[in-house]
This record gives structure tokens, sequence and C-alpha cells, in this order.
């Protein structure tokens, strides 16, 4: 009787799933401190563009080694103000990767500017700057280079190329909060660049956020008006703004998470390269650091790739393990962006049919990180 209900645990026990992303088990680490931060909030009685909002704004650029930070609503908010305050406008044309989040496209659109896509490198999934010289016109004001999955691009030649052609840079590091090239951290390289604080990221609110960040003082204080109807002081307005604030309460739970911040990334980096050596399957190509430095990657996302990838997905999901795709639809093929539906971009494409992300996440156990490993060495494609 006893050996049946041990066997009975230990069924339960292995058919337990292996969630994509447990954001309450993250989050609850931080319970007692978050209580604390929102109930400071409620005592104080001020909800925006307070005290705990200017607190994170600085200790978020010294996280990143800027003089400015600034806090709006979300992540998309974060792109399309950077542009806004650089003075993009209609007919202007910013090159950016085409295998990325649509947001990054969504941005340059919502500024009247046309998007020029870039093929990524295949083995890293960021933008390739041997690429971006031979898409540059007269028209071309900026590049957007996106530090895609958590893993920094290559900025030196980036950097190079926007300098030779006079080209502003605006990064989008929505998915690498922390991610080093070159020993400076990504949203340090550009004019602008924006971060997102969407709750699954490495750091994630509890609801929407973003921040960008810069280090021209002037381009700081235009972002400040812009993100408030365009308007330092109340009732004038100095530009066609929006209302795009990063409230008190996020500010204050960014604050408390942004502590643990590098922390939590050296955890996922632990579960990456545990992955990287262990995972022997030959149908499985594994992700790639493009360079030599661990800390250009901050492992977002781990996204592997196979050729039968819904079939992998399926077997996955039947071992009890939750994947996610990163993207299923590049932004060219997406029916917002029907003028490009005859554009051919054959590793994007490629991409976007073979990718598939496995858990990474600081709260995973060691044995759950172990089965991941199992179970896809002995997946058989069939």
């Amino acid at each position: 009787m006893v050996k049946r209900f041990v066997d009975l645990i230990k069924t339960i026990t292995i058919k337990t799933m292996i969630k994509f992303l447990d954001l309450h088990k993250i989050n609850e680490r931080y319970r007692n401190e978050i209580d604390a931060a929102i109930k400071s909030i409620l005592d104080s009685g001020w909800y925006l563009l307070g005290k705990e909002t200017e607190k994170f704004e600085k200790e978020f650029a010294s996280f990143c080694g800027v003089k400015y930070a600034i806090g709006v609503a979300n992540g998309l908010d974060a792109l399309i103000i950077s542009l806004k305050a650089l003075g993009i406008e209609e007919g202007d044309e910013i090159i950016v990767p085409s295998n990325t989040y649509i947001a990054t496209i969504l941005a340059i659109s919502a500024n009247g500017a046309t998007p020029i896509l870039v093929e990524p490198d295949i083995d890293n999934y960021n933008i390739e700057p041997k690429n971006i010289e031979a898409a540059i016109t007269s028209k071309t004001k900026a590049i957007m280079p996106v530090h895609l999955y958590g893993q920094a691009c290559e900025m030196d030649p980036i950097m190079s190329i926007a300098k030779k052609y006079n080209l502003m840079v605006v990064e989008d590091c929505a998915q690498s909060h922390g991610a080093i090239y070159e020993n400076q951290c990504v949203g340090s390289f550009g004019n602008c660049a924006g971060f997102s604080f969407y709750p699954g990221k490495n750091l994630g609110a509890m609801g929407d956020g973003g921040m960008i960040t810069t280090n021209d003082e002037e381009i700081a204080n235009k972002i400040r008006a812009i993100r408030n109807y365009g308007s330092f002081v109340k009732y004038e307005n100095l530009y066609k703004g929006m209302n795009s604030r990063l409230d008190e309460i996020q500010a204050a739970i960014l604050s408390v998470k942004l502590g643990y911040l590098q922390e939590d990334n050296e955890k996922r980096r632990k579960i990456a390269n545990y992955y990287l050596e262990n995972i022997k399957n030959p149908v499985i190509i594994l992700p790639k650091i493009s360079n030599d430095n661990e800390k250009s990657h901050v492992w977002h996302l781990f996204v592997i790739r196979c050729e039968k990838r819904d079939e992998l997905k399926k077997y996955l999901l039947d071992n009890d393990i939750e994947t996610s795709i990163h993207y299923p639809i590049p932004p060219h093929k997406q029916n917002a962006y029907m003028e490009w539906k005859d554009l051919v971009l054959p590793i994007s494409e490629k991409i976007h049919n073979e990718v598939l992300s496995l858990p990474v996440s600081p709260v995973m156990t060691k044995e759950e990180i172990e089965r991941v490993v199992k179970i896809i060495n002995e997946y058989e494609q069939k």
C-alpha cells in the first residue's frame, strides 16, 4: 500500500508542468518589499511623476551607465517618443532588422517614417552590420538595432556606419536589460534607447512600463515634455506630445526588482550554459553568442531552431514542458504591412519558421532544467 502511494507521488511529480514563465513564482520572491513599496504609494497619495518615478529613473540611468533615464508608459511608447524627440518625420527612412517583434516596426510607422528591413545574422538573430550600409539612401535618418532575445548587437560596426553617414542610432533594448557589449551596457550607445518593462521581461513590472535612456540633456528634456502632453508647465504645450507616463506604483516595484536584476541575469546565464553544454540532439540548432563575452547575453529568451518546430513544440507539451514561439510571423508577412506582401527575406522567414523558445527563468529548479534537456535529447524527428 505504501509503495503504491509512493509510486503515485512520483507520477504526480513527474507530470508537473514546467511552465515557460512562472510570473507568480518570480514576483513572490519580493512580495514583502513590493507590498511595502505599494503601501508607501498609497500612503503618499501621489500616483504620477512623483518621487518614486524620479528615484527609479536615477537608479536605472546609473545601471545603464547613462546620464538620463525617462520613464514612459510602455516599451512601444519608448521607441515612438525616442524617434519623435530626434525629429523623425514623414518621408524619413529608418534601417531596422527584419527579424524583430512588430513593436520595433510600429514605432517607425507611428512617426510617419518608412522602415527599411535588413536581414539578420542567421547565427545570432541580430541585425547583420554588413547589410546595413547597402540599405542607406539619401532619405536614411537613423539605424534602429534590436538587441534581440537578450543578446547585444555588434555595436562597434553599427556606430561606425552611423558616424560615417551622419545617422542617428536608436537602440531597441526591450529584451536586453543589462546586456554588455565591449564593457558598455546596451542603452548607452545610441542617441536614445527604448526599454520595456512588460511583466515577462528580465526586469518586469506588474503591468506595462517603459524607459528611454540618453546622454543628451536637450533630448532628455524634450522626451520629458513629449511624454506629458508636450508640456513642462500645465496647460502650456511646447510639442505635439502624448500621454505616456510611468506610474508611481510601477516605478516603486521596478526599483525593488532592479536590485535583483544582475543576480537574476546570472541565473539565466547558468541555465543557458547548461542547455548549451548538454543539449546534444542533432536536429536542434542551439543559439550562439556572437562574441566571447558571456555578459553580452542576458538570455531573456533561449531560442533554439528545429526544422519541424511545430512537431517539437507538441512533443514537449505532451511531456509537460511549455514553450513559446518568438515569433511565428515576421513583420513583412503581417497583414498590417500588406505593402510588403511580395517582399522576400529568406533568412528572416527561415528563422520565424524554425524558432522555439525553451523555459529559461531565474526560478527554475535544477530538476526542471535537467528534465528539459533529457526530454529534448530523447526527441526523434519524424
